[in-house]
């Protein structure tokens, strides 16, 4: 392993696996019932799976541009390249993207309250843990290509 990568806090896989699991054995646990208020009962799945789909599709993408650009998807592995194509011309931050439909996908699917109430602090933990260090290394690696980059293209969306 080597130090040409960001330091991120924590792997965003697995604090969205964390968190999602979390989330679902709180439900069991302690049922909610929040969401049976305002949630049409017969399309939760179908809303979950079409949110999730996308993410899935979105998240093949991003991965497929890093393996055309030569350079890793891991936060614990050298980036070795800036990759401004496919999702990353409109996000700076696709894969992020991808990860947080998947989780909101499983959790609408699953109709958990619990596990859609976390996701804001894993988003929290996302932006300064995550984000803002790989922000800030990727200005470091790439210089004066990476701040252009950050000036065209928005963070999430």
């Amino acid at each position: 392993m080597t130090d040409d990568h960001p330091r991120v806090a924590v792997r965003p896989p697995r604090l969205y696996t964390l968190a999602l699991v979390l989330g679902l054995v709180l439900e069991l646990l302690m049922p909610s019932s929040v969401l049976d208020l305002i949630w049409l009962e017969p399309h939760q799945r179908i809303i979950g799976a079409a949110v999730f789909a996308c993410g899935f599709v979105l998240m093949t993408v991003c991965m497929m541009e890093f393996r055309n650009a030569g350079t890793s998807v891991p936060t614990n592995q050298p980036a070795t390249a800036l990759v401004e194509r496919g999702p990353y011309a409109w996000s700076r931050n696709p894969i992020y993207l991808s990860l947080t439909l998947i989780y909101l996908g499983i959790a609408l699917a699953a109709k958990s309250a619990w596990a859609l109430g976390l996701i804001v602090p894993v988003l929290l933990i996302m932006r300064y843990g995550v984000i803002s260090r790989e922000e800030a290394f990727l200005a470091r690696k790439f210089g004066n290509a990476y701040l252009s980059y950050k000036e065209r293209v928005r963070r999430w969306l």
